[in-house]
């Protein structure tokens, strides 16, 4: 079966969440003999095709034959402003659709309508895309829906933790601003801001003797350049779907503190140590509590707990035989065998 997929960026070039949530879901595809490849709709810094786990990737600057690849494809899919595209190619050929929902803004799921499989990040997503689509025709509605949580592999992220607080992707809307003012008011922490690869990146107004800013880091070196130098994560988020930091750094029994958005809420569980990211008193006092060894170890149980819990889901093997079904669905219809024809009425009843 031939998977082709268009979408903005990819690893490692392009190293955010949604991103790294691709990468893991069409790698076991590839995994079990699937031909993978993605499509890149924005000139990124790798200009070359390259492979990835398997996966091929082409960049904008080599994809000009995109949609007469795409005509070929056995599955096309997409997740964000790609999605119209592929749709578009789809139709005339009928070739299955798959959509990723990671959000649950309205362009998101207006643009999935009518796929053959839509697949959301969490639950919650889910329930708000059941709303979104109580209103529409029948006809428009997705074919299947699917949860698949964002794959991680604990194996891949679990480490020793190290010894400071640590917010990666210092923009606005990840809390990069509240970062430096927690820091500022709590110096006997240590504090690592990791760059992220989007947004405008806050540093600290003034330099902070107990603070230091990392470059950005691919997400197969999380585990060695951030987790292992980490004992508490903090994600002041204004919005997180999932939260596949936080996910990560409890493979490593790494407490997280974070505003409580729906999908920090459904990712953490019971490991969450939950604080709204307006009031800095209940961050200063979260963390406060952590410098406590037992309070520390129990929060650590919880988060590897949790970790061990998410790892359990059979969401990889439900996203692969989601897809695979599309495949045979599409066969059994090119194979479809007609019947005999009709013979021809005699003249007289004619």
């Amino acid at each position: 079966m031939s998977v082709t997929a268009r979408v903005y960026g990819y690893p490692p070039a392009h190293n955010a969440g949604s991103e790294w949530m691709l990468h893991s879901m069409l790698r076991p595809l590839a995994e079990r003999g699937h031909r993978v490849t993605v499509w890149l709709s924005h000139p990124g810094t790798i200009a070359e095709s390259y492979e990835i786990d398997g996966v091929r990737v082409v960049p904008f600057q080599e994809g000009s034959d995109f949609a007469t690849e795409a005509q070929s494809a056995d599955v096309l899919l997409s997740h964000f402003e790609n999605v119209p595209l592929i749709s578009g190619l789809a139709r005339a050929r009928q070739i299955p659709v798959v959509v990723i929902c990671h959000d649950n803004f309205a362009t998101s799921y207006h643009n999935a309508a009518g796929a053959d499989l839509v697949v959301y990040n969490s639950e919650w997503i889910r329930r708000d895309g059941e709303i979104h689509y109580a209103r529409y025709p029948a006809e428009f509605l997705p074919g299947r829906t699917i949860v698949v949580r964002p794959p991680v592999i604990a194996e891949d992220y679990r480490t020793e933790p190290g010894d400071h607080v640590t917010l990666v992707n210092l923009n606005p809307d990840k809390g990069g601003d509240i970062f430096w003012q927690i820091a500022a008011w709590t110096p006997d922490w240590r504090f690592l801001g990791v760059k992220g690869s989007y947004g405008t990146q806050i540093l600290p107004p003034t330099r902070l003797r107990n603070c230091e800013v990392a470059d950005g880091v691919p997400g197969n070196d999380m585990r060695e350049h951030v987790y292992s130098r980490s004992r508490v994560i903090l994600m002041p988020s204004l919005y997180e779907s999932w939260g596949r930091v936080a996910v990560e750094a409890m493979a490593s029994g790494i407490p997280v503190i974070a505003h409580p958005t729906p999908g920090l809420v459904e990712s953490l569980g019971d490991a969450g140590i939950f604080a709204y990211r307006d009031d800095l008193n209940a961050w200063l006092h979260a963390l406060s509590s952590l410098k406590d060894p037992a309070n520390w170890e129990r929060a650590s149980r919880r988060a590897k707990a949790r970790s061990d819990e998410l790892s359990a889901t059979p969401d990889l093997d439900l996203w692969c035989e989601a897809v695979e079904s599309l495949y045979d669905a599409r066969r059994r219809r090119s194979f479809h065998v007609a019947g005999a024809p009709p013979a021809p009425l005699p003249l007289s009843a004619r």
